[in-house]
């Protein structure tokens, strides 16, 4: 059964697609990760490490749910056989019984948010041949700043995926921080793509930060300065990270690619006061 937390009436299911070894040595993809920082990294994140020191990691997509209302979906996950993310990822994905066994049909989804354009977060978007949205009643967001990329990330977007999406009339566009619901909020977390975004959710006082790949190791937790390899613009992705981590913490992260779908956040230290200059008063 997958596994669900709640923030007031929102349910929140971690949906796991897949799971497998990564594709290159971590020391590649973290190339300024000590040996400290892994050993802390493996402590923490045990699973997150094969026997022989290669990167394991989940594909996760969430769903959130108010009550008995209709579901949001964060990203699609890996897809099926014939999928994009097929030539390095562990396709099949199981998303749809995942969503089975959680009780959603994708007919129950009205919104897909696609954090970002990478293949295995938009898996499940278009499937079949010729393409059709795998979610039929969803209205599917993306970034104005992702959307103009698309090509760059990859040159099969526009047609496997994008005109698909546009043809069903089921492709929104949004331009930087955008308020779905109440609780529900998109951020513009760029870096890792040009147009990536999270979604933070706020209700009955808590708060959930569903990061996409705004991190991608636990590694980056420990250190939220280290760049991945994969990042388009490292030094955005850091801003990016940096900025979003000590705005909303405390918090729980709700990552795709973590061991762990739900990772608390520490209170961060409040910065000491500067040194008083003699005379000043206390």
């Amino acid at each position: 059964m997958p596994l669900s937390r709640t923030l007031g009436s929102i349910t929140v299911t971690a949906i796991t697609d897949g799971e497998g070894a990564f594709f290159q040595p971590r020391e590649e993809a973290f190339p300024h990760a000590t040996a400290a920082q892994w050993e802390e990294a493996d402590r923490r994140d045990p699973a997150s490490v094969t026997a022989d020191g290669r990167w394991w990691l989940p594909f996760r997509s969430f769903a959130i749910r108010s009550g008995d209302g209709p579901v949001t979906l964060v990203d699609a996950g890996i897809g099926p056989t014939d999928a994009p993310a097929a030539s390095w990822a562990p396709v099949p994905g199981r998303l749809p019984a995942e969503l089975a066994a959680a009780g959603i049909d994708p007919a129950d989804v009205d919104t897909v948010v696609l954090t970002h354009l990478h293949s295995d977060h938009i898996g499940w978007a278009v499937t079949g041949t010729p393409g059709r949205p795998y979610f039929p009643n969803a209205n599917y967001l993306l970034q104005r700043t992702e959307l103009e990329a698309a090509e760059t990330i990859n040159p099969g977007l526009p047609a496997g995926l994008l005109a698909p999406l546009r043809a069903a009339g089921q492709l929104r566009v949004v331009d930087g921080e955008t308020t779905l619901t109440p609780a529900v909020r998109l951020l513009p977390t760029p870096g890792h793509t040009p147009g990536h975004q999270s979604v933070l959710l706020t209700a009955a006082d808590e708060r959930m930060l569903l990061t996409g790949d705004l991190l991608v190791h636990l590694v980056q937790l420990i250190d939220p300065t280290l760049a991945y390899a994969h990042e388009v613009d490292p030094d955005q992705a850091r801003t990016s990270r940096l900025a979003v981590l000590h705005t909303h913490s405390p918090t729980v992260l709700a990552t795709p690619h973590l061991s762990t779908p739900f990772t608390p956040t520490p209170t961060p230290t409040p910065a000491p006061p500067p040194p008083r200059r003699a005379g000043e008063p206390c």
